[in-house]
């Protein structure tokens, strides 16, 4: 890896500017304390006055954005790992689109991943709100959740009051599930996520983001990726004009479309293989290190980014040019 110290102005003369900046919340924006840091809101409005488009890219639902309130620059927010699309806007986000896991095919995967994981609870968050069967443990608790059976909540149980629904849309029928979670006490989480994957394969796309076995499970070919690569094709922007930060396995799929996809020093080590691209902790502010960069850069809006051909330097420094010390191993 390249040091912070080599990095310097004349290194990047012949790199541009991306045209949008994608980034993951939990782990990647966001502090521990689940705050956004102030130096990293202001790389974020600095982005967007440059004429940046920024887009939060999230496993969160929608209603669980609240966090990221206030911080400058973002124009969209794709939530659900893909399966739901949202302006932000002063008065509060508005769902643009939905892709949704279809309900009969939630229910194979219920009984597929009961099969090779017995002990196996679940949770169904759709338009609606949030359900949870009887044994599913109270991770992130969501008020006026519903619990029971998850045949149930698949059919209906659920009050359809529309919380994450398009402007528009009326409610009525079976609810409409953005996310099926699944649970396991013993597994550890990259068995068990190879097992969901396995027991999953045809019917939906199955990833993780928790550090517990906790598994994330879309429609299939839903994930963050696809889903940008439908919202850039609809502004003109190619995935090679896309900067992505990430540090999950949710946010390996992103980081590979991305022109450059850019992984934290404290991401996951399949993250962090997967990308030569990595910049600081998200303690450290390891986006706003390398957005600061990239405001630096020429805009060129008919020009490229790619991997091999300009965009990012070789690698990131890990920690502000500015500061002193050795820069910290990646994880």
């Amino acid at each position: 890896m390249t040091s912070p110290s080599r990095l310097s102005a004349a290194a990047l003369s012949d790199r541009i500017r991306p045209k949008m900046i994608v980034t993951d919340l939990d782990g990647t924006l966001l502090r521990r304390d689940k705050t956004v840091s102030d130096r990293t809101r202001a790389a974020l409005a600095a982005a967007d006055a440059a004429g940046i488009e920024v887009v939060f890219a999230t496993g969160r639902p929608l209603r669980w954005l609240r966090v990221v309130d206030g911080v400058p620059g973002a124009s969209t927010a794709v939530c659900a790992n893909g399966a739901v699309v949202a302006d932000l806007r002063p008065d509060g986000p508005r769902v643009t689109r939905l892709r949704p896991l279809d309900n009969a095919a939630a229910l194979r995967v219920v009984s597929a991943l009961r099969a090779v994981a017995p002990g196996t609870s679940f949770a169904v968050d759709s338009t609606g709100g949030m359900g949870y069967d009887p044994h599913y443990p109270p991770l992130f608790p969501d008020a006026g959740a519903t619990v029971g059976p998850v045949e149930e909540l698949l059919s209906g149980a659920l009050g359809p009051d529309a919380t994450d629904a398009p402007e528009g849309a009326g409610p009525g029928g079976p609810p409409t599930v953005v996310k099926l979670l699944a649970h396991h006490t013993e597994l550890t989480p990259d068995l068990f996520l190879d097992l969901g994957r396995g027991a999953a394969a045809g019917d939906a796309d199955v990833t993780r983001s928790s550090p517990s076995a906790l598994l994330e499970i879309s429609g299939a070919g839903v994930t963050k990726a696809s889903t940008l690569a439908a919202h850039c094709a609809l502004r003109g922007i190619s995935a090679s004009e896309v900067v992505a930060f990430g540090d999950m396995p949710n946010d390996l799929e992103l980081l590979s479309w991305a022109g450059a996809g850019v992984a934290m020093a404290n991401a996951h080590p399949d993250v962090l293989a997967a990308t030569p691209w990595h910049t600081a902790d998200h303690e450290e502010d390891g986006v706003a290190v390398v957005v600061e960069r990239l405001l630096e850069l020429p805009p060129a809006p008919a020009a490229r980014l790619s991997p091999r051909e300009g965009g990012l330097p070789e690698a990131i420094p890990e920690t502000d040019p500015g500061t002193t010390g050795a820069a910290p191993a990646a994880r």
